[in-house]
């Protein structure tokens, strides 16, 4: 059997890299033969970082090269992660769209929508998803919003693909590489941009919180702070919050090309996560560190609410009130665990749900 995979892969993002490499393992372990081939938007990094047959290069083809790619398949699935939203979305709608016009079945997996405002593309989702043989989506406020813009077929809410990436060994001396010496409690620290309506003097603000956060763990904690980008911009952002720190000696930025699994055994050395990426967020989980998340995004939020986890309110404005989640979870690090323990393994059983929901699909085609 032959299977698509389209989404926004390609090496820009650690998160979706981690989905992709879940959504390949788990449909190798349910098909016994069967051909991957992944629509990329750089097709020479996903055939050197990823288990697939063939990559294709979802922006720079032409219209008869893809035509030829997925006239092919079996099925193409459309995710995971979320990359329906505002001024995107068509464009990662052209492949489905491609595959339904030729008669190929269509399936999302585990899919995030939103924020999605814009009228025509509302229409563009609705259309194309109520065309597809099965969608699953990763959360209920994903299910809210395409009902709301017309999808009448049945909405499953699984969970995260990346829920079931496995960790690769990361040892003390992958560390020390990057200037961290275990010895001391270590805190790791996941930013991104303040969003694009914020203005300079809310950006200016958002850094200079940021850094009282780092300097409140590196002097409450005697720990030190590891920024971890999850994409190649939250670099710039690490380093403007080391800059505005008054303990810069004790914070450091993993520089090192990392695959997601990589990433997820780091966690391991972390006593305490802070964050606002969404997967770091998730690899935290997944190792058992207590995790403050500063929820940027319904699907932070979420994800907090799966696991049981209220998020906190007003940490993204004050700083009063962060420093003050950071010391109360510290203090609770042990009950949060407890939790992890007991919740994550629902969720991972969820996120298996994806390629069963897709197998009878790969069923029919084989009939």
């Amino acid at each position: 059997m032959t299977v698509g995979i389209s989404g926004s892969y390609g090496g820009l993002n650690l998160g979706d890299e981690a989905i992709l490499t879940a959504i390949c393992a788990q449909l190798r372990a349910a098909v016994t033969d069967v051909e991957l081939v992944v629509f990329s938007r750089d097709r020479h990094h996903t055939a050197a970082h990823h288990d697939v047959d063939r990559v294709v290069g979802a922006r720079e083809a032409l219209r008869d090269e893809l035509v030829n790619e997925v006239a092919r398949l079996d099925l193409l699935l459309l995710g995971g992660g979320g990359i329906l939203f505002d001024r995107e979305a068509e464009s990662y709608l052209h492949v489905p769209r491609m595959a339904q016009e030729r008669g190929v079945p269509t399936a999302t997996y585990a899919i995030g929508v939103g924020p999605l405002q814009r009228p025509r593309e509302r229409q563009a989702v609705a259309e194309v998803l109520d065309a597809m043989a099965a969608l699953t989506v990763r959360d209920t406020p994903t299910k809210r919003l395409l009902e709301e813009i017309g999808v009448e077929r049945e909405i499953v809410v699984t969970a995260d693909p990346a829920l079931l990436l496995e960790p690769v060994d990361f040892p003390e001396e992958d560390l020390g590489r990057e200037g961290v010496h275990k010895g001391r409690p270590l805190v790791g620290m996941s930013i991104r941009e303040p969003g694009a309506a914020a203005d300079d003097r809310a950006r200016n603000n958002y850094h200079r919180l940021l850094a009282h956060a780092a300097d409140f763990i590196v002097d409450r904690f005697d720990a030190d702070v590891l920024f971890v980008p999850m994409e190649r911009q939250d670099i710039r952002h690490a380093h403007r919050v080391i800059a505005k720190m008054a303990f810069v000696d004790r914070a450091a930025i993993l520089r090192g090309d990392y695959t997601p699994g990589q990433v997820l055994g780091l966690m391991r050395h972390l006593d305490l996560a802070v964050g606002m990426r969404l997967h770091f967020l998730i690899f935290a989980a997944l190792a058992q560190v207590p995790v403050l998340a500063l929820p940027y995004a319904s699907k932070v939020r979420s994800f907090l609410e799966d696991l049981g986890i209220d998020p906190p309110s007003e940490v993204e404005r004050h700083a009063g009130a962060l420093l003050a989640s950071i010391d109360r979870l510290w203090d609770l690090r042990e009950a949060q665990r407890d939790l992890l323990r007991a919740r994550v393994p629902e969720l991972q059983e969820r996120a298996r749900r994806n390629a069963l929901t897709v197998m009878p699909l790969l069923d029919d085609a084989a009939a």
